[in-house]
């Protein structure tokens, strides 16, 4: 059976994603690894405790030889957007988990609102990446 493992994020700046992910959202370091040989690449996974199974990776937004100049300015205006990715988190008690995250620092560009599928909200890491928190409604 094919699975899911990582997924990814652009970040402009790795150690603040992973203080954010880490220190406000409450995620736990999976990879961290930085490889000399490829220009100090820095692998960087995250997921919430006790889901190991699934990480996001936090990518630093590559340039030249990587990216060229404009798809990296594409890219950041994208991100600065809220819409060059977005990450589907979900809960079972969608208000409590909007408060205890704005006890830790997160802002939120949308409150808990009903919705066909359950509660939602929103939120934004400090790349701009749109980040929606989820209370699914049983299906049936």
């Amino acid at each position: 059976m094919i699975r899911i493992s990582t997924t990814q994020l652009w970040v402009h700046d790795q150690d603040e994603a992973l203080a954010f992910w880490q220190d406000k959202v409450g995620f736990e370091v999976r990879q961290d690894v930085t490889v000399p040989e490829m220009g100090n690449f820095r692998w960087l996974t995250v997921s919430p405790k006790g889901q190991e199974d699934v990480a996001i990776v936090l990518m630093k937004v590559m340039g030249p030889p990587v990216m060229d100049d404009a798809t990296t300015a594409n890219l950041e205006t994208l991100m600065g957007q809220g819409f060059a990715a977005t990450v589907f988190l979900t809960t079972p008690d969608c208000r409590a988990s909007v408060d205890e995250l704005k006890g830790r620092g997160v802002e939120f560009s949308e409150e808990p609102d009903e919705r066909l599928y359950g509660l939602d909200a929103a939120f934004r890491d400090p790349s701009g990446n749109h980040i929606r928190l989820t209370q699914l409604r049983p299906i049936g």
